[in-house]
């Protein structure tokens, strides 16, 4: 039986594969697009039993050569680029393409995981999984809803675990492939390392420089979930996947400045294009995950940062 993980060269998906690997797991299929070949590099120390270019994923369900053979499917592909403004494109790359992966799986009984995101929360306060509290500001965030609206649509006839995952702010290990995507953290250590200092945004929606907030989750707390909520295939529904707890990005910034022992925070004009579309507080409500039995722990923001530029330097080193 394979795991099937789509978006596997990406970051959460990459190391979704490192964990699943961990465990002894190496029947695994990798889909993704390789159009940026360089994120080939997330897979080069993982087991895999095959490769499948997205474009052909799906076709080879529908043709039945998968029948019977797939354990679970951890769908974390999808353009996460929430200045994209081509909205044909990421309807089809991520909502109509999430809906034919959701029918297979419905039609075979075979549980779908899949990467919903906190952006569908858009400029609100309160981050729990109930419609009054959607309201997405971009393209992306639309895709991520609807998703999750068609997934409530169907939950009750599911013959199959259905469960959808809002990531809020994810960094880690295996995200520098994102470019203007990646995470603070991934920015903020390039920024000192190129230059010496860190840029932070001048205040915005009443929060004063550097202090909009954000919930900021280790890669590999979220790995933790997703492989929890696998393994208790009973459990269907959409969960937060954060810490619970916002930070400030000037937190974010003080912690890369003490891993590397210099650096100062110079703080930019917010972007003119960002208005109106961009959240300054996010704080996830992790109240059904807990319910569910969830007794993980959260990453610390000290911490994480801690393993993650600890890990940076010693891929630079290798």
């Amino acid at each position: 039986m394979y795991y099937v993980v789509t978006g596997a060269a990406g970051f959460i998906g990459s190391n979704l594969v490192k964990a699943l690997n961990e465990r002894g797991e190496t029947d695994i299929i990798a889909v993704d697009n390789l159009t940026r070949a360089d994120k080939f590099r997330n897979l080069a120390a993982c087991e895999i039993a095959d490769f499948i270019d997205k474009r052909d994923f799906v076709a080879q369900l529908t043709a039945g050569e998968f029948e019977g053979a797939i354990e679970a499917l951890l769908h974390q592909g999808a353009c996460s680029d929430t200045m994209e403004t081509d909205g044909r494109y990421m309807m089809e790359n991520n909502y109509r393409y999430s809906v034919a992966l959701l029918d297979y799986c419905q039609e075979e009984e075979v549980p779908l995981l899949y990467a919903s995101s906190a952006s569908v929360y858009g400029a609100g306060s309160v981050f729990r999984e109930s419609r009054e509290c959607e309201a997405p500001l971009n393209i992306y965030g639309y895709s991520k809803f609807l998703f999750d609206e068609y997934v409530r649509n169907i939950l009750y006839k599911a013959g199959s675990q259905v469960v959808g995952l809002r990531y809020f702010n994810v960094y880690g290990p295996r995200e520098q492939h994102k470019a203007s995507m990646a995470s603070v953290a991934c920015h903020l250590n390039q920024q000192i390392l190129s230059d010496g200092k860190v840029r932070l945004f001048e205040g915005s929606d009443g929060y004063a420089d550097g202090e909009q907030r954000r919930d900021f989750i280790y890669v590999e707390d979220v790995v933790a979930v997703n492989l929890w909520l696998q393994a208790h295939s009973r459990v269907s529904g959409i969960f937060n996947v954060g810490t619970g707890n916002s930070c400030s990005f000037n937190e974010v910034a003080r912690a890369v400045i003490n891993w590397h022992g210099r650096g100062v925070i110079e703080y930019i004009p917010f972007p003119e294009q960002l208005a109106g579309s961009y959240q300054s507080f996010t704080e996830a409500d992790i109240t059904a995950l807990r319910q569910l039995g969830y007794e993980g722990a959260f990453t610390s923001i000290d911490d994480g940062v801690r393993a993650y530029l600890d890990w940076l330097n010693q891929s630079c080193n290798e």
